[in-house]
């Protein structure tokens, strides 16, 4: 017989996020029993999700139990799990995506503007400590990252970050023409940027398989993907770039990872499209009203199931597990049902030449005792110089550019940070200083802009002294 838990969840109104979490604790038997709380600002999603979730109870028959709030105190009362799925609120991706090609930047400016999402995952993590300090708290909206790094530090929360971008390593497989549930993997490195350095096949070695298939086939599909763009996804863990990327590090890149590889990819839209395939890459020109479109009528249809009661949610959401971690991890630390995971924690000695207070990817076995750190092998050095060392570089300077308020940290990051995963796309000092002052000049970014000042530098006065 397994253990209730009551979990609390964040920016519940995420409904295709949440209706996955519910469909994954009512099919858990070992947490049947278990209380969620659900907690949003947003009262309208926020009764939507509470009425989809109590009505697929009903229909599947299951011993969970739903409240909600728009109050965080009171959803933390008694929490053993909180999972935060939110996200800061500052104008649409729209109005951003706009005011950044405004500016040159082909969708959104490289750095600094995760202010908000930093803001309340700290602000979420001292409120555990001081309403529920047992609490495991389950961080699953973005940046997960830096925002891991700086709960970490600033706090006692016990936090794990989450991201999914692993599951780039089942496209591998489907490409490759193999088996992905015979298929193993390791995968470790920072989140967005984790690197294949384990790929086996039904227990030996499958790089050969994908060196195989580069040699072979690999032009034939991208060929494929741009007569056929419409049979394929938005995005392609297996593009040029990403074999690209592959050649010169000598592994291959993994997930989100595959977005990144430096500004020589994405000079222009030609480029991309040649690189990344017919929609150039997450959030090209070519790719963000697909992008966009996808996501406006998946809420439109989750709307439509919410506010008719004829509706079978079980048909809308069929009940089979999803691949989200969160419940098993969950059920790992109640009921001892022990797995490997693939999480974000401070590196603590896990990947080496990383330091130890910054939060690293790589997996971990999780039982009733707690996170098992798998120790890795080092990354390649190559990888290291040119990716995972400016990669901790860059979240140690947007870590102080939000902790002290410096505008300047910020103003220089758009200019310097964040080849990689960006592509610099910063031309000039004018550029980055236009496009950050009509950032916070926007209306929604008023707490943003009161909160980064110019700071005058110590040595200020020595100009103004007369001479003598």
């Amino acid at each position: 017989m397994g253990i209730p838990v009551k979990i609390t969840v964040i920016g519940a109104g995420s409904a295709t996020f949440s209706m996955g979490l519910v469909k994954d604790l009512c099919l858990t038997e070992n947490l049947a029993g278990s209380h969620v709380t659900f907690m949003d600002i947003d009262e309208a999603r926020l009764e939507r999700i509470h009425r989809l979730a109590e009505r697929y109870i009903t229909e599947l028959g299951g011993k969970i139990t739903f409240d909600r709030t728009t109050d965080l105190a009171q959803s933390l009362q008694d929490a053993d799990f909180v999972i935060n799925t939110a996200g800061g609120e500052y104008g649409s991706m729209e109005e951003r995506i706009d005011l950044a090609r405004k500016h040159g930047y082909y969708a959104g400016a490289p750095f600094g503007v995760n202010y908000y999402n930093l803001n309340l995952m700290l602000n979420v993590a001292r409120e555990i400590e001081r309403v529920c300090p047992n609490a495991w708290l389950i961080q699953s909206g973005n940046r997960v990252y830096e925002g891991t790094t700086l709960m970490a530090r600033e706090t006692n929360v016990k936090v794990i970050g989450l991201c999914h971008g692993h599951y780039g390593c089942i496209n591998v497989a489907n490409v490759l023409g193999i088996d992905p549930d015979k298929v193993t993997w390791v995968a470790p490195g920072v989140n967005h940027t984790i690197w294949l350095t384990e790929f086996r096949y039904e227990g030996q070695d499958a790089y050969p398989i994908l060196d195989e298939w580069i040699a072979t086939k690999a032009e034939a599909y991208w060929q494929e993907r741009a007569d056929h763009p419409e049979k394929y996804g938005l995005e392609d863990q297996m593009s040029r770039a990403v074999i690209d990327m592959y050649r010169r590090f000598g592994l291959l890149p993994i997930g989100d990872t595959t977005r990144g590889g430096g500004w020589w990819y994405k000079a222009d839209l030609e480029t991309r499209l040649h690189w990344y395939g017919p929609t150039g890459g997450f959030l090209s020109e070519v790719h963000i009203g697909p992008f966009l479109k996808r996501h406006y009528e998946r809420i439109e249809e989750i709307r439509q199931v919410a506010e008719d009661a004829s509706r079978s949610v079980l048909e809308a959401f069929p009940p089979v597990k999803t691949r989200e971690q969160q419940v098993p991890i969950i059920d790992a630390l109640t009921n001892d049902v022990p797995g490997t995971f693939q999480i974000n924690r401070p590196n603590e000695g896990v990947i080496p030449g990383i330091p130890d207070d910054i939060a690293t990817e790589f997996p971990a076995v999780i039982d009733k005792g707690g996170i098992h750190p798998i120790k890795m092998a080092p990354l390649p050095k190559k990888i290291m110089l040119e990716v995972i060392n400016p990669m901790v570089n860059k979240a140690e300077w947007e870590l102080e550019a939000f902790l002290t308020g410096d505008y300047d940290l910020l103003l220089d990051g758009l200019m310097m940070i964040d080849t990689f995963q960006s592509g610099g796309h910063t031309v000039s000092y004018e550029q980055a200083k236009a496009y950050l002052d009509d950032f916070l000049a926007q209306p929604y970014n008023q707490d943003m802009a009161a909160h980064f000042k110019r700071r005058e530098p110590s040595w200020a006065g020595v100009l103004a002294r007369k001479a003598k």
